[in-house]
């Protein structure tokens, strides 16, 4: 039998999942009795994962109708960006500071995954594989508070990257061209922090949140 703590990352993981891949729409209650019967887990560890899930601005409580997802906004849209902005250049310009072996290892490794991901056409991997991407890339930092905003952050953010990945939006930025030049920027990224060239990371940075965003202001429009 699984520990409590066991059943509460469990339950996080799985509703996590079904709230990034909309299955859980944005907006929907999240009811005990459906997380239930959903999971199949108790309504402790549920609890315990709305809790984790709540800080982490997932889900949130609303008045007379308990938790529900939370919503995906253009006001909220923007303030994803605008935090991805500030905390990745800040990463940038420390990433160029020190050696990071291991980080770049965890890159290169999930920009592999992601680009077997492109091939399988699955979404889900696509997503895992860019969040664990950027988390490496997080860790060049080596600061904890930067890592931690970043993880939150991610959240939502991957929330919006299966909007970007599951769904074409007009024949002028289709799903292929879109993955590959994901992917390109990455090993951009990743060259730059080998070469210590503070300056091109930061641009290529830049580059790659605009064009996350501009994907995802395309979709909210269609």
């Amino acid at each position: 039998m699984k520990d409590t703590a066991s059943l509460v990352a469990t339950a996080y993981t799985a509703i996590y999942r079904k709230i990034v891949g909309l299955e859980y729409q944005p907006g929907q209650r999240l009811s005990e009795k459906l997380l239930i019967t959903d999971l199949d887990i108790g309504r402790t560890p549920i609890r315990e994962a709305l809790r984790s899930l709540e800080s982490d601005m997932l889900v949130e409580s609303q008045p007379k109708k308990g938790v529900v997802v939370r919503p995906i906004t253009l006001q909220n849209t923007k303030a994803v960006f605008t935090a991805l902005t500030i905390l990745e250049t800040g990463v940038a310009e420390l990433a160029v500071l020190g050696d990071h072996l291991l980080e770049i290892e965890a890159m290169n490794e999930a920009n592999h995954r992601l680009a077997k991901a492109v091939d399988a056409l699955d979404v889900f991997t696509l997503v895992d594989s860019n969040n664990d991407f950027h988390a490496a890339f997080s860790r060049c930092s080596a600061n904890i508070y930067i890592i931690e905003a970043l993880r939150k952050t991610r959240c939502e953010a991957n929330r919006l990257a299966y909007l970007s990945f599951a769904n074409e939006i007009g024949p002028e930025q289709p799903l292929r061209n879109h993955y590959n030049q994901v992917i390109e920027q990455h090993q951009a990224m990743i060259d730059c922090i080998k070469k210590r060239d503070g300056t091109a990371l930061k641009e290529i940075t830049l580059a790659h949140i605009a064009v996350f965003k501009q994907r995802i202001v395309n979709y909210l429009a269609s």
